[in-house]
């Protein structure tokens, strides 16, 4: 399976929920590969806890292999390689959580029908090697988004799935719902190049991030009612866009941790909540769970 995680704009927690996503997806026993394609920032490797691919390679990483500047991309063994030192516990039954990193110091190009050929080689090996391959793609309307579309369209036979972030904010709604059905949105932009819409439409769903509890015991009268107003207010928001409860994959609630830390919530985490962990758990079962995705 591959699985494209895209945000609108940045900030909105998708690295750091998709790499706790890839974490839970290999400790239930499954192989993962987790693919920094961000063009611009490749900084996965900061929350894997990987110091030497903090900010991505200075050379041989995917888009290294994208421009056929390397044969093959970096590849990093995630639990041998973490230096924190709880990630080098891998667990019994766990399975392989790898890292193709990016290249640093790099920036947005344009794809190419080489570029293409050489997506679709890669997409097509990971799909042989992994069960589940995470494509962690630039915010925004990038060519790293289109470039995913093509290449994607030339595996017809390969089960693909997009996850779209956004924070629980008016701006982010909008921007996210805008980011799949604007008019330079996933979906039409999918359509130009050769997606079926309705096959393209029912394998999105959006991701809300830094959620605010509305029921919190620790807000006064006045602040529960203005939380529980503008919650209500979002919902409404997020379902006349096209982002709503059907089209939802899950929640992360808002945790200092995340906000502060990016890092991966393990077992020995002891800082973070509970329901953050148990956030990321849910979200990595819905992904793999196909009647979660035949309910649109």
């Amino acid at each position: 399976m591959l699985v494209f995680a895209i945000s609108d704009k940045g900030g909105t927690g998708r690295s750091v929920t998709s790499t706790n996503i890839a974490y839970r997806c290999a400790l239930a026993g499954h192989d993962v590969c987790y693919v920094d394609f961000d063009f611009g920032s490749p900084t996965a490797g900061a929350v894997f806890n990987l110091e030497r691919y903090q900010h991505g390679v200075d050379e041989g990483g995917v888009h290294s292999y994208l421009l056929n500047k390397v044969a093959k991309p970096i590849r990093v063994d995630v639990f041998a390689q973490s230096d924190r030192l709880e990630m080098r516990k891998r667990p019994l039954g766990a399975g392989r959580l790898v890292l193709m990193p990016g290249d640093s110091g790099g920036g947005e190009f344009p794809s190419s029908p080489d570029v293409i050929r050489r997506c679709v080689t890669l997409f097509r090996d990971l799909e042989s090697e992994f069960d589940i391959s995470i494509v962690d793609l630039s915010a925004g309307r990038s060519y790293a988004a289109v470039m995913a579309l093509d290449a994607s369209r030339q595996l017809p036979k390969v089960k693909t799935r997009w996850l779209v972030y956004h924070r629980w904010t008016q701006q982010h709604i909008i921007g996210a719902a805008s980011l799949v059905h604007g008019e330079q949105g996933i979906v039409p932009i999918g359509v130009e190049h050769g997606h079926n819409r309705e096959r393209l439409l029912s394998s999105i769903r959006f991701v809300r991030t830094a959620v605010v509890d509305a029921s919190a015991e620790n807000l006064n009268a006045e602040q529960a009612t203005w939380v529980s107003d503008t919650d209500t207010y979002l919902r409404r928001l997020a379902r006349d866009r096209g982002a709503g409860r059907q089209a939802l994959l899950g929640s992360v609630p808002l945790d200092p941790v995340l906000q502060w830390r990016e890092q991966l919530i393990t077992g020995e985490d002891q800082i973070a909540n509970k329901e953050t962990a148990k956030a990321f758990e849910t979200l990595a079962e819905l992904l793999l769970d196909d009647e979660a995705w035949d309910e649109r």
